[in-house]
């Protein structure tokens, strides 16, 4: 029934109370799950608060003893319950809150078998795969700590870290890690330290614990947020068997908080031994290198060339001049012998030459036109003709 309200007619708070209280009890019965917080008891009855395993969000519940007690095992702090609930709202107080009818914690299978289906979801999405993997820097200038208040896992970490590289820093972000607020505030954490531009790699680090004490490291939550770092991640969740979904999204999964230690910093002392190794290796090649060098100048330098370097330029010296002396006599002979051949060939040419012959007393006879006369018939009578002697002309006319 809803009735129409005006400021001029209002309704009385009681009214309202009434109506929500009939809304909620015609609710009836339903089945919740959540994480048990704040267990306390007085009297015949239990009363304790149920949060959402996922949502920020939480109910109050009060269970009679003998419920609460028949449940088993009997639900501690922290433990997954499905609770049989009957809503009721207080008129009076104006307050809301479950009365349980029965309490049954969630078995480690169902838990287990819960588990193995958000990890084939999430591997379907590719949050695990390899190539998704960052390296750790090898020598982090800042180090982010998520863990435990005053926690074991955290002196273990900071200890071993500092024992194995004294000038490490860190900063370290102290939350709950287990129980309702632990995916919250990891989360956050994880935040922070990821937008903090001088830490290089985190670490997750928490002891080991009961299944149930390892779930927010399960969340969907939380390793979804880890998959979304920028920041390289190392997991060191519980001990050497435990393996929360938070070890497959990391960067790098370490086996204890003290593991986590030895993977995030070098060892001091392991360091100066390589280097005291690189060093005493490069003074070995080194020195090698310099002997196989002193080797062969010693070699070069025993050879004669080099033995006596002088000498050897004089034995060079020697073999220039017989060289140019050499050359000189055979350009020598050859100009002697080509000018006896000049002159053979010159007095050939005189002794055969026209002139030499006109010398001996013989003539040529020539037309006017140059032409030799080698026949008489060949001129006729009155033509002028031309008598070439060794050293003159005479100009004739022919007769008869």
């Amino acid at each position: 029934m809803t009735s129409k309200t005006t400021p001029e007619s209002p309704l009385p708070i009681r009214t309202v109370l009434q109506m929500v209280g009939g809304w909620i009890g015609r609710l009836g019965t339903v089945w919740v799950e959540g994480q048990i917080t704040d267990l306390s008891a007085r009297g015949g009855t239990v009363f304790l608060t149920l949060r959402d395993p996922v949502a920020n969000v939480s109910a109050r519940v009060t269970a009679p003893r003998g419920v609460y007690e028949a449940a088993e095992p009997r639900p501690a702090d922290g433990a997954r319950v499905v609770v049989h609930v009957k809503p009721d709202f207080w008129v009076n107080k104006g307050s809301f809150a479950f009365t349980a009818m029965e309490i049954r914690p969630v078995g480690v299978g169902e838990l287990l078998a819960r588990l193995e289906r958000l990890r084939r979801l999430l591997a379907t999405e590719g949050l695990f795969n390899a190539d998704r993997k960052r390296r750790l820097p090898f020598l982090p200038g800042t180090i982010g700590l998520v863990c435990g208040r005053d926690s074991a896992a955290e002196r273990d970490v900071l200890e071993n870290s500092r024992r194995r590289w004294p000038a490490v820093r860190f900063k370290v972000e102290e939350v709950a890690v287990q129980g309702p607020y632990a995916v919250g505030e990891v989360t956050e954490a994880l935040r922070k330290l990821d937008a903090d531009p001088e830490v290089e790699v985190i670490v997750v680090a928490r002891g080991g614990g009961s299944l149930e004490d390892l779930l927010p490291f399960s969340d969907e939550t939380l390793v979804r947020a880890v998959s979304a770092c920028r920041t390289p991640v190392v997991s060191a969740i519980g001990h050497e068997q435990d393996s929360p979904l938070l070890d497959l999204v990391a960067d790098v999964r370490a086996s204890t908080p003290t593991d986590a230690a030895k993977k995030v910093v070098p060892d001091v002392g392991e360091q100066l031994t390589l280097v005291r190794q690189l060093r005493d290796r490069g003074r070995r090649v080194l020195n090698g290198w310099l002997d196989r060098e002193m080797s062969w100048l010693t070699s070069v330098r025993s050879r004669p060339s080099l033995a006596d370097p002088v000498r050897e330029l004089e034995r060079r010296a020697e073999q220039v001049d017989a060289l140019r002396e050499r050359a000189r006599r055979s350009l020598s002979g050859s100009l002697d012998r080509a000018s006896d051949d000049l002159v053979h060939l010159r007095a050939r040419l005189i002794a055969l030459s026209p002139a030499a012959t006109l010398e001996r007393g013989y003539a040529i006879v020539q037309h006017p036109s140059g032409e030799v006369v080698r026949l008489a018939k060949d001129v006729a009578p009155g033509t002028p003709l031309t008598i070439r002697l060794s050293d003159d002309r005479l100009s004739v006319r022919t007769e008869e």
